[in-house]
């Protein structure tokens, strides 16, 4: 009988070697149905969250886009010509039901579901693409060890690719959604052509470059702050549901209502900051485009040299306060739309997996 001798390193390296495949290769999803699942769920979880907070979307813009002043200290000028559309969340919301009835909260709901579907698809696909490239593994778990900054730049990095993806449906929708009745553009249709006869087909993405000076401290706050409280929902977890024998939880599962207070948070902290850029895109979309003179005076072609330039002049003419037309409605809208948005992804993205794996 002939006994071959094989090192016991070059055991334990062959069984390692296995281990390392059963763990990843082997036991995880493709690639592509990785990326099905995740822009599948963002789909989803987009779609869901727009149609929910489209009324203060809707609420929001009609403020941005609006030249004149709402600050108490401008509207109690007495020999000030400058008198709003729109002031006051609830007073506005009177008027857009009186005067344009329910729909007109869902006006240019169209484009945006068209920007926030591919959006949201694009956005969790590079989302969880950048993750499982920082963290060695394309498991979801072994993403939560992600230090908290990679947890930023794996945010931003996705809002980014995300943005341009969509960007020509977005302005749509601002374009759409300004406008009270009666409407200057009836349909998509109307908008995207005269847009593209006014400013060409750059004009499709007017504001492109302020929209993604925002998104990349917006987006980042957004994943960053919402992997931060789920990080901290888990410590709390584990400090507490280890103590207590009855719990049927594992201390590293999230309920549904800790994924909801961290889709808030991440919400809200990113809206609070980044708001004023988003009042500067809104200008860049709207500029040289036609407005109802009841809805006051149009911004117009060329306005704003750059996002500097546009920051400098609503400051100057509009004061601080122009810097944060709409906030409160976008705030009330960011902690909703982030809550729905990442639960309803984290349900999908479950549904999904259990399904098509």
């Amino acid at each position: 009988m002939i006994t071959t001798l094989i090192p016991k390193s070059s055991v334990l390296g062959y069984s390692k070697e296995l281990e390392i495949m059963s763990g990843t290769e082997l036991d995880e999803p493709g690639q592509l149905k990785r990326a099905v699942i995740d822009a599948s769920a963002g789909a989803v979880a987009g779609a869901i969250s727009r149609m929910v907070t489209s009324p203060l979307d809707v609420i929001k813009i009609r403020f941005q886009v609006q030249l004149e002043p709402t600050a108490s200290w401008a509207l109690t000028k007495k020999d000030s010509p400058l008198k709003p559309k729109y002031n006051g969340l609830f007073r506005t919301t009177k008027d857009i039901f009186r005067e344009e009835g329910l729909s007109g909260f869902w006006r240019g709901n169209v484009p945006a579901l068209l920007m926030v579907v591919p959006y949201t698809s694009i956005q969790f696909a590079v989302l969880h693409k950048v993750k499982s490239f920082a963290a060695g593994s394309s498991k979801t778990e072994n993403h939560a060890q992600l230090s908290p900054y990679l947890s930023y730049i794996s945010g931003a990095l996705a809002g980014c690719a995300a943005t341009v993806g969509s960007y020509p449906f977005d302005l749509l929708r601002t374009v759409l959604a300004s406008q009270g009745e009666p409407k200057v553009y009836p349909n998509m249709r109307s908008a995207f052509l005269s847009i593209v006869q006014t400013r060409g087909i750059k004009g499709l993405y007017a504001g492109l470059s302020p929209t993604l000076i925002e998104i990349i401290p917006y987006a980042g706050l957004q994943f960053g702050t919402y992997d931060t409280f789920k990080r901290w929902s888990r410590v709390y977890n584990k400090r507490y549901r280890s103590s207590s024998s009855s719990s049927t939880n594992p201390s590293d599962s999230l309920s549904s209502f800790q994924l909801l207070l961290s889709g808030l948070a991440s919400g809200t902290v990113s809206k609070l900051v980044c708001h004023p850029l988003d009042v500067v895109k809104k200008r860049f979309q709207v500029e040289g485009l036609q407005r109802h003179p009841k809805y006051g005076a149009r911004v117009e072609l060329n306005a704003y040299k750059n996002m500097f330039d546009g920051l400098g002049q609503i400051l100057r003419s509009e004061g601080w306060h122009g810097l944060y037309k709409g906030i409160v409605p976008s705030t009330i809208k960011a902690a909703p739309a982030g809550a729905v948005t990442f639960v309803a992804y984290e349900l999908a993205s479950d549904w999904f997996e259990a399904n098509l794996t």
